[in-house]
């Protein structure tokens, strides 16, 4: 068996030389966990926006996978009735389309 030396094994903290060492110390941990902490959360909201935005990418995938209402169709429906209607009209030559009037271009004062 082997013999204990009666040595202390040695500690790992050493002692404060004075209080103020101490109280610089103590404050200079507390600073670096506040940091450690603050990066943790910024890391955390970084990760909840990432999340965020693929929950919005998966939606509108679904949303383009996803058939028609019935609302959206009779809209379209719709909209196509009065397309062939225009169409018609104008085939027809009944009446033109009338010229969209646009407003004369403003003129800078001369320098």
């Amino acid at each position: 068996m082997a013999k204990k030396d009666g040595k202390k094994p040695p500690k790992h903290e050493a002692p404060a030389a004075s209080p103020a060492d101490a109280a610089r110390a103590a404050a200079a941990q507390a600073i670096d966990a506040a940091a450690q902490a603050g990066l943790t959360r910024e890391r955390a909201l970084g990760l909840l926006d990432d999340l965020a935005q693929a929950a919005g990418r998966i939606r509108d995938a679904m949303e383009e996978l996803r058939p028609p209402s019935s609302d959206e169709l009779r809209a379209l429906r719709e909209r196509i009735a009065g397309l062939e209607e225009r169409v018609a009209r104008l085939e027809a030559g009944g009446t033109r389309p009338k010229p969209r009037r646009t407003a004369p271009a403003k003129r800078k004062p001369a320098a």
